[in-house]
């Protein structure tokens, strides 16, 4: 491995332990009831998005999905700013009224998620429709899931972004289950890429625990797009960690198999290890130093106040104010 290739694995392993302290510290803290709403962790799937992370630029555009937090962190947003929002403090990037599913940042790409898991895979065809017009060479990284597969806006956003050509890159997180359900109990394949191959978008399935696997695939289709290609479909096969609600139940020997065998947090510090990137004290160190870090991002929003009511009600409902006490 070239020393700019070494470099970067190292990157990408601090930002892999990044999402994951990110997510720890704030499911914790989800438990002790200081985070608001529900919750949805990233836990497992560290490595696809590091690897879409480090694909795309500031110019280009990205709609997240419900298991995003790290993304939105990795992009550009001061991560106490993203963590202050999951506490639904005045300092949020969007002052606390956006939350784990409507948090955007327009200066770093962010569209923004929705509630309706999909539904902005339309609302991404208008950006990259848009960006074509204008000559740019931008990306739209679109993050969907496999449950979302079964809903009309996949199929709608498929077929005109492959017949228009549009700059977008589909990130479809395969982590096997939508809600409780398996991925090849609800489909007639439990592969999705081959459903954007039938719209004539180029696709590929990369095991989405293996970091360069994952990034090697998303260079690709990245690249694809910007040359003015059209549309790029990876699907990238993961796991999931948290369930999606208490009693879930998913088999032993699969939990067991992902969270000891597969987790793409050892298996990148084996990468590196073995191929002698660094030792186990510069790896531990980097851990401390993002542990640390992650502990003053909740300390920030910890600290943070409340929105005031009043802003935190405008925009937010037409002809409503808020009574005076």
């Amino acid at each position: 491995m070239g020393e700019i290739e070494t470099g970067k694995i190292l990157a990408m392993y601090r930002d892999m332990c990044i999402i994951r302290s990110f997510e720890f510290a704030l499911e914790r803290e989800f438990k002790k009831g200081n985070v608001p709403g529900m919750l949805h962790t990233g836990v497992g799937q560290e490595a696809l998005l590091t690897a879409i992370a480090h694909s795309i630029r500031k110019s280009d555009g990205f709609f997240p999905d419900h298991r995003c937090h790290g993304l939105l962190v990795l992009a550009g947003t001061p991560g106490e700013k993203i963590m202050a929002e999951l506490f639904g403090k005045a300092t949020g990037v969007c002052s606390g009224k956006g939350g784990s599913l409507h948090s955007a940042d327009p200066s770093v790409g962010n569209f923004g998620d929705n509630a309706v898991e999909g539904s902005f895979m339309v609302t991404a065809l208008g950006v990259g429709l848009g960006w074509k017009m204008q000559g740019k060479d931008s990306v739209v990284a679109v993050m969907v899931g496999d449950g979302t597969s079964g809903r009309g806006e996949w199929h709608e956003s498929l077929n005109l972004a492959a017949t228009w050509k549009l700059p977008i890159l589909y990130c479809c997180v395969n982590n096997g289950y939508a809600i409780s359900t398996p991925v090849g109990e609800s489909h007639a394949t439990a592969d999705l890429y081959e459903f954007a191959k039938a719209y004539k978008i180029p696709s590929v399935q990369v095991d989405g625990n293996d970091l360069l696997a994952a990034y090697e695939a998303t260079q690709k289709a990245v690249a694809h797009i910007r040359a003015g290609n059209g549309p790029y479909f990876v699907e990238y096969k993961t796991w999931r960690w948290q369930g999606l609600f208490s009693g879930e139940f998913r088999p032993p020997e699969e939990v067991r198999y992902y969270k000891e065998e597969h987790d793409p947090i050892q298996m990148t510090r084996k990468l590196i290890l073995d191929k002698n990137i660094a030792d186990e004290a510069h790896l531990t160190k980097i851990e401390q130093e993002v542990n640390a870090r992650i502990e003053d991002w909740v300390n920030f929003a910890m600290q943070s106040p409340l929105p005031n009511p009043e802003k935190a009600t405008a925009n937010v409902y037409v002809g409503w104010e808020v009574e005076k006490a």
